[in-house]
């Protein structure tokens, strides 16, 4: 692991990181915020996972989360949206390749080879994480935004048990059912759209997986909402499989970090509670 930079703040540590990926087979980028603790300590951890066209810099710069995290005793991991580099596929689009992981495996050329989202974030870095930072992997949370949003909530109901608790701003509940995720999807995993139903919050719930509650926060002016996020499917499935859904309508809030750094401590308290942190 390589440090690219730290900086001061809020009682803590912001650093950025990087590393090279077995998974993706390229570099691959990250910040971690620590705040101060004593010598020996392990605290509780939260992993931040961002939308398209994002990387690790953008709730970084934006999200305003270090004085919560820090007050709270919380480490937030935040990764980077894809792999990225030369000789990694890409598309002119913004919402496929490069900043477009969506958070899976790909088994489809030309992406299989690099674009393996789901096992960095499940696997590899988690155990450079505990290698290298005073984290208490017994006390994991994971939020995230729009596609990271999607990321975040279907890799807690895939893990539940490494899981304490789960939230999103704005999230892709259903890529089975909006634009963004069959393109995406159909790309990286082919036409079978079993193979995606892995990789859908909603069919996930329906397919048996379940969580003890989830938190969701949405913004009213979203110009996504009706056509890409469709909280409302979220809500049924929830319905039907009987997981306490907290989904908060935030009237006249949009897609942007505006709204999720407005709602940032809300949610770090929400994993704070349930991670028991200080």
């Amino acid at each position: 692991m390589e440090t690219l930079s730290t900086n001061r703040s809020f009682a803590g540590t912001q650093g950025v990181y990087s590393h090279a990926s077995a998974e993706t087979g390229t570099e691959m980028t990250f910040a971690v915020y620590v705040p101060d603790h004593e010598q020996g300590a392990q605290l509780p951890v939260v992993w931040y996972l961002s939308g398209l066209t994002c990387t690790h810099a953008n709730v970084m710069e934006k999200g305003e989360y270090r004085r919560a995290a820090s007050e709270l005793g919380l480490i937030i991991v935040a990764p980077d949206t894809s792999p990225r580099g030369e000789g990694v596929a890409d598309d002119e689009a913004y919402d496929m390749g490069q900043g477009a992981g969506f958070y899976v495996d790909a088994t489809e050329e030309p992406w299989a080879k690099h674009f393996r989202m789901r096992s960095y974030i499940e696997k590899e870095l988690p155990a450079l994480i505990a290698k290298e930072f005073p984290v208490d992997m017994e006390r994991q949370a994971i939020f995230g935004h729009s596609m990271g949003g999607h990321g975040a909530l279907t890799i807690a109901l895939r893990n539940p048990d490494r899981f304490k608790s789960v939230s999103a701003f704005a999230p892709i509940v259903s890529p089975l059912n909006c634009p963004w995720g069959k393109k995406a999807l159909g790309g990286y995993l082919g036409s079978d759209q079993t193979a995606w139903r892995a990789y859908d919050a909603c069919a996930l719930i329906e397919d048996g997986a379940r969580f003890a509650d989830i938190l969701v926060d949405q913004g009213t002016a979203d110009n996504f909402l009706e056509e890409q996020l469709k909280p409302q499917l979220l809500v049924a499935a929830c319905d039907k499989a009987g997981i306490p859904l907290s989904l908060n309508m935030r009237e006249g809030y949009d897609h942007s970090y505006y709204f999720i750094s407005t709602f940032m401590a809300d949610h770090l308290q929400w994993h704070a509670e349930r991670l028991g942190a200080r």
